[in-house]
């Protein structure tokens, strides 16, 4: 799964791999950012693809009553997006999800007691991108509107499968040559593995072992 990410980046770095405009997205850019804490993280979506949004993390469907939805909706399997109540009315509301990295831990033991953080980044792109959905909200206690967003996951390749092999599952890695293909209509299981290629770089920051895979 994808719960850790490393949104460290600049509106002006955005601005020129991405030819967005920046001006009103507001986000803190932060080198270790939790999910399960619902940040604004920068997006840009297929609607809007010149303008540099934020969304919440964790997708809330126009159906729910409130935000309680948001802890189980950080990911969006690819295999079930299509059927799934939380995410069947949105699976073709792309977005990119732009990031500096990702981060995941190998389970050392059976049970995951002991493990080793690793960092996720793609070779020779200082920016990339993570296949997201989205969703807008209104909570009808307040009126207030909000944007939200799901990563969409997929089965791990060999690389990741080794360092997520709890559960074997990665985020759709986004090759700045099929992001248009992701905010267009393309099916979305044309972007499961291994349909797709980006080449991912892996540090163990435990001993800083450094591994990458093309997948």
């Amino acid at each position: 799964m994808c719960y850790y990410v490393d949104t460290s980046l600049t509106k002006q770095a955005i601005k020129e791999i991405y030819g967005v405009q920046t001006d009103f997205a507001v986000f803190k850019p932060t080198k270790f950012l939790n999910g399960f804490a619902h940040p604004q993280i920068p997006i840009i979506i297929d609607e809007s693809a010149d303008i540099l949004s934020t969304a919440s993390w964790g997708l809330i469907p126009f159906w729910a009553k409130d935000r309680a939805i948001q802890k189980q909706t950080l990911n969006a399997k690819i295999e079930t997006i299509k059927e799934k109540p939380s995410f069947k009315n949105n699976f073709n509301k792309r977005c990119l999800v732009l990031v500096n990295g990702f981060y995941e831990w190998k389970w050392l033991d059976e049970k995951g007691k002991q493990k080793n953080k690793h960092y996720l980044t793609v070779k020779d792109q200082q920016i990339f991108s993570l296949g997201g959905i989205y969703s807008n909200w209104t909570d009808k206690a307040t009126g207030e509107e909000f944007t939200t967003v799901s990563i969409v996951t997929t089965q791990a390749n060999e690389l990741m499968a080794e360092i997520h092999n709890s559960k074997h599952r990665m985020p759709i890695v986004l090759h700045h040559n099929i992001e248009k293909q992701w905010l267009s209509n393309k099916d979305i299981e044309d972007f499961a593995f291994p349909n797709h290629e980006s080449e991912l770089l892996a540090i163990n920051l435990d001993d800083q072992q450094i591994q990458t895979e093309l997948f």
